[in-house]
């Protein structure tokens, strides 16, 4: 797995909708590009902040193109700026019309990076009306431990198609995740470590009597830090569920457990 070396590195990327008063609203932050709302805005180094809003009031031509700037800082407690994406021109095309654009920001925590209180300000700029707002979100970066980090589901076992925790039954969904803070035994100078999967459904309890497991001993270079990992899950009936991620490096002893929902809805309307 490749780990940047930068302690923070940031990408931008949006999707399109139409005109009104320049906001930035709905402001929430999520398990990868397209998934559901985390439970708060602590961070465990190695993992990646996503932040979701929408763009409204864009200002939208009779062909539904939107054109507009978008740019990233991200601070530290004192307000020092530590990471500055510059402003990037973007151009959208919204053939449903409407009035939102989708958009997210992302900042890659790095391994090294320290702990403590940091901000993410995403500035958007109208091209057309030269409107601007500015939204600020603050989330922490936590003691570097053994974790499961970067936590997200994609359509495609390589994780490069984004896919959101909903979906319809039938499909299937990759959920994708990594390992970081694990220990090694002195002696073979490799992690022993068991990741388990338990789905459950509304009622809480377990779909299956046994959890899907994987158990990592073996073939981990020294030099690795990061152990990606992912799990298939088919969606094969209706229903909401809660994916329950669990693992524990039995080196230290340590457990890090991370629960995702999953909504699966009839395909049929």
């Amino acid at each position: 797995m490749m780990w940047s070396t930068l302690a923070l590195a940031a990408v931008m990327a949006a999707t399109p909708a139409q005109t009104g008063p320049l906001t930035l609203g709905g402001a929430r932050v999520t398990h990868g590009e397209l998934g559901p709302q985390r439970p708060d805005s602590k961070y465990f180094p190695g993992d990646i902040f996503f932040l979701s809003f929408d763009i409204e009031g864009i200002s939208v031509d009779d062909s539904g193109n939107v054109k507009y700037i978008m740019e990233m800082e991200v601070t530290d407690k004192a307000g020092k700026g530590i990471f500055k994406q510059q402003p990037a021109e973007r151009s959208d095309f919204l053939p449903l019309g409407g009035n939102k654009l989708p958009a997210r920001a992302f900042v890659s925590i790095g391994l090294d990076q320290l702990p403590g209180a940091y901000t993410c300000t995403v500035k958007v700029t109208d091209k057309v009306t030269k409107a601007v707002e500015t939204l600020k979100r603050p989330f922490e970066v936590v003691e570097k431990a053994f974790s499961l980090v970067q936590v997200y589901t994609a359509g495609d076992a390589e994780g490069k198609i984004p896919a959101p925790a909903v979906g319809v039954s039938g499909q299937s969904v990759w959920v994708h995740f990594a390992l970081v803070g694990f220990e090694r035994d002195k002696a073979k100078k490799l992690p022993s470590i068991l990741v388990e999967m338990e789905v459950t459904g509304k009622d809480g309890a377990a779909t299956l009597k046994k959890p899907t497991t994987v158990v990592i001993d073996k073939d981990v270079p020294e030099n690795d830090i990061g152990i990606p990992l992912r799990f298939l899950l088919p969606m094969n009936r209706s229903g909401d569920f809660t994916v329950k991620l669990r693992a524990t490096d039995k080196v230290s002893g340590k457990i890090s457990i991370v629960s995702l929902p999953i909504l699966v809805l009839s395909p049929t309307r």
